[in-house]
């Protein structure tokens, strides 16, 4: 799964590559997660894209309670296409979420110590992601969204059976599409991310606490607090 992430790079990196010709309110962050506001790319039927701030958890259009977003961070990419919550979202609403690395977590006895996988040549992730509108019952609009995830790699598998889906730069543009909606297209791109382009080490416990939110998050320990 991934159930905290990290976005370190640039406004200038991340515009550079997504083709983007702005990115407003973008701050370094360093244990983003789910509820919180995430930096989203998504592209418009005349090709330019944007980027956009979406809470993380994804409601769908026909939902009475809000509350369901906190099930709805990730969404498995064999199922997506099939399920009520995604469906349309997997066909219409396609986007890409910019990270520089995610956590996953190691049990040790009582204790779970977080490990921060990323690329190793130090590039942005791409992560597959799926965008939707919701009206709340007093005529508010919320834009969620969810991150797609696919069998965990020989990496991450020893710290979790699933990952999510991260595209290479190649596959952004047909995810990003609006002209592509075959389901046998869009699901060869969830292969995992090769292993050995990928580095992951142990972090410090204190990321266990989405309060905190500092540079020392990724900073590779090998003794914890």
């Amino acid at each position: 799964m991934c159930g905290r992430f990290v976005l370190e790079h640039t406004p200038e990196q991340i515009r550079e590559t997504y083709r983007l010709s702005s990115s407003p309110g973008l701050s370094q962050r360093f244990n983003i997660a789910p509820s919180q506001p995430v930096a989203v790319v998504r592209q418009h039927n005349d090709g330019d894209r944007e980027l956009v701030f979406l809470q993380w958890g994804l409601i769908p259009s026909w939902a009475k309670d809000a509350a369901i977003g906190y099930k709805m961070i990730n969404a498995r990419s064999e199922t997506a296409h099939e399920k009520p919550s995604f469906r349309q979202a997997f066909l219409a609403r396609r986007c890409v979420i910019p990270a520089s690395g995610f956590y996953e977590w190691e049990k040790s006895g009582k204790q779970k110590i977080p490990h921060y996988i990323h690329l190793r040549d130090g590039k942005l992730m791409s992560l597959a992601g799926l965008w939707e509108k919701w009206k709340s019952p007093d005529g508010k609009t919320l834009e969620t969204c969810a991150i797609l995830t696919t069998t965990a790699n020989s990496l991450v598998k020893q710290l979790h059976e699933r990952m999510p889906v991260i595209l290479h730069s190649d596959e952004l543009d047909p995810w990003l599409s609006h002209d592509i909606d075959q389901i046998d297209h869009l699901q060869r791109l969830f292969h995992p991310y090769p292993a050995s382009q990928l580095e992951e080490y142990p972090v410090t416990t204190a990321v266990n606490s989405p309060a905190y939110d500092d540079p020392a998050c990724i900073l590779a320990t090998l003794q914890n607090p």
